[in-house]
């Protein structure tokens, strides 16, 4: 009953987005448009949020250090090395996308950083 019940909410949900991307009067070329607009700011988003979680990773990777020095038989020293390989591939991640956004788009990309990725190959330069 419940799938029957989230299955006919995902065809009501897909009907009325579909009638108000009709009334809109949008076409999928301005979608497009919309969305390769909107990637600078999605780049900032990953790289702010990566960031963020590596640092509490590895806090936690340290706390979880010091809960195994304290009681070894209950906190096993894989968690806290898993805790610390994870904030290394989140502080990586931001390289990452640059790499892929390069691989992707070409050489118009130019960095990521704190302001995310600047000419996400959108607007690639004359010279």
């Amino acid at each position: 009953m419940k799938s029957i019940v989230l299955f006919a909410l995902a065809i009501v949900c897909f009907l009325v987005g579909t009638a108000v991307f009709a009334a809109s009067g949008t076409n999928i070329g301005g979608v497009a448009s919309n969305i390769t607009g909107n990637l600078g700011a999605i780049t900032k988003l990953i790289t702010g949020g990566s960031y963020v979680a590596g640092i509490a990773f590895g806090a936690a990777g340290i706390f979880k250090f010091k809960a195994h020095k304290d009681n070894p038989t209950q906190v096993p020293i894989s968690t806290g090395i898993v805790y610390i390989f994870l904030c290394a591939a989140l502080f990586g991640l931001p390289t990452l996308v640059l790499v892929s956004a390069k691989t992707a788009f070409g050489s118009g990309v130019y960095s990521v950083g704190s302001s995310g990725v600047s000419n996400f190959g959108v607007n690639k330069p004359t010279s």
